[in-house]
C-alpha cells in the first residue's frame, strides 16, 4: 500500500501544537494538522505489509492500509467510506484515541511508524468540510424499538448501527446533553464539542429519539423500559471513582478528577453550575494518578491559573524506550508526556500518599512517602522506603486513580442483572446478552473502565447481536 518505496525515502513527521504560551489561554482545539500534501506524503509511507499488525492494534479494526493508499492517490472519498465501514466517529478517535494502531505498525520497529492518528483526523475532516458526511437513513423499518441507556461512545455507535439497521432507537442519558463522557469527561481543548453536536444531528436525521434529563432507575424505572422496548442495552459509564482513604480525606478541597472535569466543562458551555465551584486558580494543584485523566487535569488546572501543578504515581517511573524485541506488536509500557504534560507540570512516580494535612478544614499539603517495587513469590509488590517520608504544599487535591466498576444503586440493582467478579455487568462479546432476557450490554459498563475506541467496537458488535437477537440474522458489521 502507498508508495512502494516511500517508507525508505519520507521520514514520520507529526502534525504541530501551538505554542504553550498560547494554547494554555482558551479551552479550544490547538492542534495544527498538516497540509494536505504533508498528509498524502505521510500515507505514502505505509508499507505493503504481509501481515498488517495495525489491524489487530486497533480495537475496531480499521482497515488502515487501503484508505492510507487512497489518500497516497487522492481519493478521498474512497477514503472516507472505508474509514467509516468500521468507525462510526474517526473525528473523536482521530483526537482522543492513543493509537495502538500505530504502536502496532511495522515502521514502529524503528521507531517511524506512519502517521495513522493525524492521517485518519484529516480523512473524517475533509468529509465534513466537503459535505460527504450525510445521513444512511435507511430503506425499510422492522417497526422494533430499542432503548439504549447511555449516550457515551458505546451508547451512540450502537444507537446509529440500531438505527441504520431500520429499528427505532431511543436514548437515555442521565445528563441535560447527550454524549456522556464525550462530553462531560474530555476537555473541550481536547475534543469541542461542535463535534459531537453534528453527529447528533446525523443520528436524529437517521432515526434515533434522543432523551436527556432521564435518569434510568432513579427517575425512570428499568422495569419500565423492558416492558415498552422489544430489546434494552446497558451501555452507560464505569463511573465509580477508585477513593483514597487516608487521614484528612473529608478536608475540604479534595476531589474526585471527574467532578472537576465535568464542572470546567460545563463552565465553557455556558451552563450555571449547581454544586461547589472547584477551581485552580491561585492554588497549588496535586493530581494523585499518572493516566489520561490525570493529565487533562493538568491541563484544565494549568489553564484556571493554578499557582502549581504537581502529578504523582504510584508505579514505578517507566522506561524511556521500550524493547521491541519483547513488546512489539503489543501496546508497550514506556515514559509518555502528554500536550499538558508538556505546558508545564511536576511529575513523580513511587509516592504513596499517607495522610492529608489541613488548616481550618481545608487541605493546605500532602504527607507522602517514596516506594520501592520489589518482586515477591512473582508478583509485584510495593514496600515503603524508610526515611523517605515528605510534604508537599496542595490547595486542590484532584483524585484520578481510575475507576472501580459501574454505579450499582438504582438500575442494575433494580433489574438484578448478574455482575463479573470485577463488578461490571456480566456479558461476552458474542453475544453481548446479560444474565436477563433481552437485555445486553456494551462498553464500560460491560468490560470496565477503557478506551473511547473500545467503546465503540463494542457499541457496534453490540448492535449486530441485538439486531440478530430482534430479526433472526443480521447484515451489520461485525
Amino acid at each position: 500500500m502507498g508508495k512502494p518505496t516511500g517508507f525508505l525515502e519520507i521520514t514520520r513527521h507529526d502534525h504541530d501544537y501551538s505554542p504553550v504560551e498560547e494554547r494554555v489561554r482558551h479551552f479550544r482545539d490547538f492542534v495544527l494538522p498538516l497540509p494536505e500534501p504533508r498528509v498524502r506524503e505521510q500515507a505514502s509511507r505505509c508499507m505493503d505489509c504481509g501481515i498488517p499488525y495495525c489491524h489487530n492494534g486497533c480495537p475496531v479494526n480499521n482497515i488502515i492500509p487501503d484508505w492510507n493508499d487512497l489518500v497516497y492517490r487522492g481519493n478521498w472519498r474512497e477514503a472516507l467510506d472505508v474509514l467509516h465501514s468500521t468507525n462510526n466517529f474517526p473525528e473523536f478517535t482521530g483526537r482522543i484515541c492513543p493509537a495502538p494502531c500505530e504502536a502496532s505498525c511495522t515502521l514502529n520497529f524503528n521507531d517511524q511508524p506512519v502517521t495513522i492518528k493525524d492521517i485518519e483526523c484529516a480523512i473524517i475532516d475533509k468529509g465534513w468540510a466537503e459535505g460527504w458526511v450525510t445521513p444512511q437513513i435507511p430503506a425499510h423499518r422492522t417497526g422494533k424499538r430499542v432503548a439504549v441507556v447511555g449516550s457515551g461512545p458505546a451508547g451512540l455507535a450502537c444507537a446509529q448501527q440500531l438505527a441504520r439497521a431500520g429499528h427505532g432507537v431511543v436514548v437515555f442519558e442521565k445528563n441535560d446533553r447527550i454524549g456522556g463522557l464525550l462530553r462531560y469527561g474530555i476537555p473541550d481543548f481536547k475534543l469541542e464539542t461542535g463535534m459531537i453536536d453534528r453527529r447528533l444531528a446525523q443520528m436524529q436525521a437517521e432515526g434515533v429519539e434522543f432523551r436527556p434529563n432521564n435518569h434510568v432507575g432513579p427517575d425512570i424505572s428499568a422495569r419500565q423500559l423492558l416492558a415498552e422496548f422489544d430489546a434494552l442495552v446497558l451501555a452507560g459509564g464505569a463511573e465509580l471513582p477508585r477513593d483514597l482513604t487516608v487521614p484528612g480525606r473529608e478536608l475540604r478541597g479534595i476531589h474526585f478528577a471527574m467532578e472537576f472535569l465535568t464542572q470546567q466543562n460545563r463552565r465553557v458551555a455556558g451552563q450555571k453550575l449547581v454544586d461547589e465551584e472547584i477551581l485552580a486558580s491561585g492554588r497549588d494543584v496535586v493530581v494523585i494518578g499518572g493516566g489520561d485523566t490525570g493529565s487533562d487535569c493538568v491541563g484544565t488546572s494549568i489553564r484556571q491559573g493554578a499557582r502549581s501543578v504537581t502529578q504523582l504515581e504510584i508505579m514505578p517511573k517507566p522506561p524511556l524506550h521500550e524493547n521491541k524485541l519483547l513488546t512489539w506488536p503489543n501496546w508497550p509500557l514506556k515514559l509518555r508526556t502528554s500536550s499538558s504534560q508538556e505546558e508545564g507540570c511536576e511529575r513523580d512516580w513511587s509516592i504513596a500518599t499517607q495522610a492529608f494535612a489541613g488548616r481550618d478544614g481545608q487541605v493546605s499539603a500532602i504527607k507522602l512517602v517514596r516506594l520501592e517495587w520489589r518482586s515477591v513469590d512473582g508478583r509485584q509488590t510495593m514496600l515503603e522506603v524508610p526515611g523517605s517520608e515528605f510534604e508537599i504544599p496542595a490547595g486542590l487535591v484532584l483524585l484520578a486513580m481510575g475507576f472501580v466498576h459501574p454505579i450499582h444503586e438504582g438500575m442494575l440493582r433494580e433489574l438484578n442483572v448478574a455482575l463479573d467478579p470485577r463488578g461490571n455487568v456480566r456479558a461476552d462479546t458474542r453475544g453481548y446478552q446479560t444474565s436477563l432476557n433481552k437485555v445486553f450490554s456494551a462498553g464500560d459498563m460491560r468490560r470496565g473502565q477503557s478506551l473511547v475506541v473500545w467503546a465503540i467496537r463494542e457499541g457496534r458488535q453490540c448492535a449486530r447481536a441485538v439486531d440478530e437477537y430482534l430479526m433472526g440474522r443480521s447484515d451489520l458489521p461485525v
